[in-house]
């Protein structure tokens, strides 16, 4: 067998390995008979809160043991051809096994990454707030960039994405835009994504064509699940509404259907502007729980990582991202160091490498941390 196989065969059994560990493989068999006796009883659905969240995860332990199983067949079956093959000195089956193998440890990696994803809110759709920095007509561009930059991510992921709302720039960009993407995970992959973000390039709008740098900054927290409670106190509240309009004053509503909510205690705000007034006041709240929900995850991750000396340069407020396009090309997360020069992919929605990266530090840091506290 040439070394090269053998490295892909190492590459696969090391993601056999973390998928059976992130699921508990020698115990999933008992706990999916424990899923389908608690199905079985008559009175679940006299609580559909309940049933719903047990029917969803008892289809996720059924997907991890498929999927985990499926690979680990496949793995056999080539490994046997390719052992067929040189016995046989059939280099066809060989290479076809080789081939095989090949496709099937990106398949494997790409689902350990999505094994990564089991925080308490990865599941959920989630809210992403873009705001240019300091900077004018630049950073508002930039801001813009970044805005296509995530949507074109999502429609790759398959994801729906939902414009909340959006304040135009003054001479191009925008300055802030809110979107809700929906689909599987959508939070657990984007939440690496808080933070800001800088940008380095010879500037479109300076007529002496130097090099600008400009900062925006990125806001990422889940859609807050119908069965997470999050208790507001009216009197905490202040509503207004006012006038939205899109790029450049165009469509100017006449009357005040956008919303804005302001939660005084933590200072935090929310808008929407798309739809009635209304519909408006309805989305507005539901992000304001969400990102009072979103602030309460923080608030733990950041008592465990105080708790354990993790590192604390990813958080919100931070700049965790270069894009550099001039006078060389590249895109450096500086966390993980994962770095390309594959500007326009990046720009283009190819993000997951980044966003694979920070989970897996992630998961590594909580393990250390874990068994420091077992310690």
């Amino acid at each position: 067998m040439r070394a090269e196989t053998q490295t892909t065969i190492d590459a696969i059994v090391k993601s056999l390995a973390l998928l059976a560990q992130r699921m508990d493989r020698e115990t999933a068999p008992h706990r999916l008979e424990e899923f389908n006796a608690m199905i079985e009883d008559p009175d679940l659905w006299s609580d559909p809160g309940r049933a719903q969240a047990l029917m969803r995860d008892r289809q996720r332990l059924v997907d991890q043991m498929t999927t985990h199983d499926a690979i680990a067949r496949e793995l056999a079956d080539n490994r046997d051809l390719i052992e067929l093959g040189e016995a046989e000195g059939d280099t066809e089956i060989v290479a076809e096994a080789e081939a095989g193998l090949k496709r099937l440890a990106e398949h494997a990696a790409a689902k350990e990454v999505e094994a990564l994803l089991d925080g308490e809110a990865d599941g959920n759709d989630t809210f992403l707030e873009i705001n240019a920095g300091a900077g004018g007509t630049e950073s508002c561009d930039w801001a813009s960039m970044l805005a296509r930059m995530y949507v074109r991510w999502a429609e790759k992921k398959g994801y729906d994405v939902e414009m909340m709302s959006q304040s135009a720039g003054e001479e191009a960009g925008i300055r802030s835009v809110s979107y809700r993407i929906s689909g599987p995970n959508a939070y657990g992959w984007l939440k690496s994504e808080s933070g800001v973000h800088r940008l380095v390039r010879i500037s479109p709008y300076d007529s002496a064509a130097r090099r600008h740098t400009s900062f925006s900054s990125v806001w990422v927290y889940p859609v807050v699940d119908e069965n997470i409670e999050i208790e507001i106190n009216p009197s905490d509240v202040r509503i207004d509404t006012y006038r939205s309009s899109g790029a450049g004053g165009q469509h100017v509503n006449t009357t005040d259907s956008a919303v804005r909510m302001t939660h005084i205690p933590t200072g935090i705000v929310v808008t929407s502007s798309e739809k009635s007034q209304h519909q408006n006041r309805a989305i507005a709240m539901a992000a304001l729980k969400s990102r009072l929900y979103e602030m309460e995850l923080r608030k733990r991750t950041e008592a465990i990582e105080a708790q354990h000396d993790a590192k604390g340069d990813a958080g919100w407020g931070n700049q965790i991202r270069s894009y550099v396009l001039q006078p060389y090309q590249m895109v450096k997360d500086l966390r993980t160091g994962v770095e390309t020069s594959d500007t326009d992919g990046v720009l283009n929605g190819d993000l997951d490498r980044f966003m694979a990266a920070t989970l897996a530090q992630d998961v590594a840091g909580k393990s250390r941390a874990d068994s420091r506290a077992e310690a």
